[in-house]
């Protein structure tokens, strides 16, 4: 084999392992589980919550820091099925047991240069302006639970109302899963 062909050979197997890796990173993401109060555990949630972490590598098409603006900061997310008073924003008692491991789990080392977000959703059921309030309502309820019953730190948690913008089963309008909370985690910047 003379140099040429050599060269040609390493440019295809270099090239084949470029397009496969760009192959491998846009695959679907798994479909999103919801923890309902019962299972959710501490290790678990630490482990949901904590944000990939960033590293400096090129990607065929993906522009490099810096060039096209700042990269979005990593974040991971956990979906819980935290239970309320019906039409209210009230914590059930099992809601409360629940999130009292999840304050665990943001105050453990692993978590403690992460912010939170906690997203709260609604299902389809009322209107939209309705479930838009209830929803953040509901996200409120929680981020105050957490940071009065377990001291977290307010500027750690942020509460947003996503009302019934994004249903888990959407073939199921009142089905449970549509009305959770989602923990997002984002690094501190």
């Amino acid at each position: 084999m003379n140099l040429t062909s050599k060269t040609a050979v390493i440019a295809s197997l270099l090239f084949a392992v470029v397009c496969g890796s760009a192959t491998a990173q846009t695959a679907e993401p798994e479909k999103e589980k919801v923890m309902k109060e019962g299972q959710v555990n501490e290790q678990s949630l630490i482990e949901a919550l904590t944000p990939p972490v960033r590293t400096r590598s090129w990607r065929p098409g993906v522009a490099a820091a810096g060039t096209a603006g700042a990269a979005a900061p990593a974040t991971a997310k956990a979906s819980i099925l935290v239970t309320f008073v019906t039409g209210k924003a009230d914590l059930t008692a099992d809601a409360k047991k629940a999130l009292d491991v999840l304050a665990g789990a943001m105050k453990s080392e692993k978590l403690a240069s992460v912010k939170f977000t906690i997203e709260g959703h609604a299902d389809p059921r009322g209107s939209e302006e309705l479930n838009l309030k209830l929803s953040q309502a509901r996200a409120e309820s929680v981020r105050d639970y957490l940071t009065a019953s377990h001291g977290m730190a307010a500027d750690r948690v942020n509460a947003v109302g996503k009302g019934s913008s994004a249903l888990m089963k959407p073939s199921e309008p009142a089905a449970p899963e549509n009305r959770r909370v989602t923990i997002v985690a984002q690094q501190k910047e």
